[in-house]
This record gives C-alpha cells, sequence and structure tokens, in this order.
C-alpha cells in the first residue's frame, strides 16, 4: 500500500521503501516535482524521525506566536490556567473589555498549536467561549497559555514503533461551566504509546446528574471510536478487537450495558444512547478506571502543576 497526503502543492508519501521509489518515478514522469527527502517539517509541525519512534512538535512555531504577541521575553508559568476557573465570571464583570482583534488572534494561533499541545487544549476551549466580547481578564488568560508556552516550547508528542492497540478514555467535568452550568467532555485515544485524537468541548445540553454528563461523554467518545476504527480498517485491512475506553464512573458503566430505561435514566435523549448500542455490537467496551489515572482529565478541567505534568507523560508529550 501507499498512502499519499496532499495539501495544495505539498505532498507526502509513505509505505514500503520500495513502492515509495516507484511512486515518485511515476510522479516525476508526468509532473513537476522536486523531492525533499525525508520529512522534517511540514504545514508548521515538525518531524523527527528515526527507527524507534516519531516525534511531533511545534517548536518554531510558539516562538513565532510568542515573537508576534511581544511575549518573547515574558516570565514563564508552570500551568497553562489558573485552577478558579470562577475568576474568569467574577472578574469579567467589572473588567474593561479588550482589544477583539488581538484576542482573537492570539486564540486562533493557540487552536492551530493544539495539533501538538493537547495540554493547552482545554484551557484554549474554555477561552473561545469569549470570541464576541472578550474582557481583559480573559486576555490576561490567554497570555497566561503564551506563558506557559514560554517555558514548554520543547515539549511534543512521541509516537514509539510498538504494536498498534486502539484504546481511549472519555471523561466530563459535571457542571464545570460558571456561565450556562453545562459540562465539559473530555476525550482522547492512543495507538499505544501518545495521543493520537483528542478533544475538549462543552456539552449541548445542561446535564442533570454527573452520570449523564459522564454518558455523554462516552457516547461522544464512541463515535469517535468509530470513525477511528473505520480510518484504521482502511490503512491495514485487519479486523479490530473492540476498542476499550476508559470511564472513571461505574454508574455510566452499568447504564450502558443496561437497557432498561428507569427514573434515573428516562429523561436522557436517545441521541446519547448510541454508546449503548456500540457496546451491545461489541465494537466499544467500557472499562472503569481510577480518577487518578484517567488521562482525559487534563481536557476537562484546569488542574495543578503537579497532575499537569503527570498527564502530560501519560499521553505522550515529553521533552526530546
Amino acid at each position: 500500500m501507499i498512502i499519499l497526503v496532499l495539501y495544495v502543492d505539498d505532498l507526502l508519501i509513505t509505505g514500503e521503501d520500495n513502492l515509495i521509489d516507484k511512486c515518485k518515478k511515476d510522479l516525476v514522469a508526468e509532473f513537476d516535482m522536486k523531492d525533499m527527502g525525508l520529512l522534517h517539517y511540514f504545514l508548521g509541525l515538525e518531524i523527527i524521525q528515526n527507527k524507534d519512534h516519531i516525534f511531533l512538535s511545534q517548536k518554531k512555531y510558539i516562538s513565532d506566536i510568542l515573537n508576534r504577541f511581544g511575549m518573547v521575553d515574558c516570565k514563564p508559568l508552570a500551568t497553562p490556567m489558573e485552577t478558579n476557573l470562577h475568576k474568569l465570571k467574577d472578574e469579567a464583570e467589572n473588567s474593561e473589555p479588550a482589544d477583539v482583534t488581538l484576542f482573537r488572534q492570539i486564540i486562533g494561533s493557540l487552536m492551530y498549536l493544539v495539533n501538538t499541545r493537547p495540554d493547552i487544549c482545554y484551557a484554549t476551549n474554555v477561552l473561545s467561549h469569549f470570541m464576541c466580547e472578550p474582557k481583559q481578564i480573559h486576555l490576561v488568560a490567554a497570555k497566561h497559555i503564551l506563558r506557559y508556552l514560554k517555558g514548554t516550547s520543547d515539549l511534543g508528542l512521541k509516537y514509539d514503533k510498538t504494536e498498534i492497540q486502539l484504546q481511549g478514555y472519555s471523561d466530563s467535568d459535571w457542571a464545570g461551566s460558571t456561565t450556562d452550568r453545562k459540562s465539559t467532555t473530555g476525550v482522547c485515544f492512543s495507538l499505544g504509546s501518545a495521543v493520537i485524537s483528542w478533544f475538549s468541548r462543552k456539552q449541548s445540553a445542561v446535564a442533570q446528574s454527573s452520570t449523564k454528563a459522564e454518558y455523554m461523554a462516552a457516547s461522544m467518545g464512541a463515535r469517535e471510536a468509530v470513525w477511528l476504527r473505520k480510518l484504521l480498517f482502511d490503512l491495514f485491512g485487519k479486523p479490530l478487537l473492540p476498542t476499550i475506553i476508559h470511564c472513571d464512573n461505574q454508574s455510566c458503566i452499568k447504564l450502558s450495558v443496561n437497557p432498561v430505561f428507569h427514573n434515573r435514566s428516562k429523561h436522557i435523549e436517545i441521541p446519547y444512547h448510541y454508546v449503548r448500542d456500540m457496546v451491545d455490537r461489541k465494537i466499544i467496551k467500557l472499562v472503569y478506571i481510577s480518577t487518578e489515572e484517567q488521562n482525559a482529565d487534563i481536557f476537562t478541567k484546569s488542574l495543578a502543576r503537579v497532575k499537569i505534568e503527570f498527564f502530560r507523560n501519560k499521553i505522550g508529550l515529553i521533552k526530546i
């Protein structure tokens, strides 16, 4: 198999070595092309490859955005966001309006950086909710992320050469939003080493219990798992075992295997029972994990320095 990734006039080729050479010759015969050799830099992504692992980072991109927003000489911080999120709501009422264009430019730059920096995913998600009318307190919080990046610019995702095993983590922060009391869903998936897919997203409805919040998060995780399974099957053509999704709520796991409606679950909307169907068809399997080991925790709340560093290592975000 040969896989081609095309973006405008940039082309990536991967597959078996002999097939890559033949593919290059065929393409050069038809198009005016230049062979740039082994991939090192692509669309702001820096790639280091060897026989044992692949390392992805955006160190130069971080340097560029720090320079762009005048934060090159700023003092580094240990966390991407303060743990007291109520401050964003309480102080926003008396805070002066911020430069809308500047705030949007910072958040837009951070959104692209999330491609290799899952540790700033939650903070960027929270601040993106204030894009319409940002206050000075929100601008300060955005610069807080930049100061965190100043001290962690050499972090990146390390993918080790290991047996491919798709597994995921889903979590939620029940009623975590200080403005509308909606919960935040955090989901991530890995293939045995570092994460390959992740997101932090506010739920569309207010959860009436922590069980429902976790159940909604598991449903979103199940949808992502199905898409990743289809992609892996297209690439390798091998049947996959049920994908394990780790959840730290026992009630959520029991609800996913219990088809009976009762007073505590009858209010849950039908779309969220998608996870139950996937469990029944043995496509995914929910497995309990303690909160202390829940990797998706980094995508649902602002954590202290010790926990940030712990979960960074667990999801494969390290220095090299």
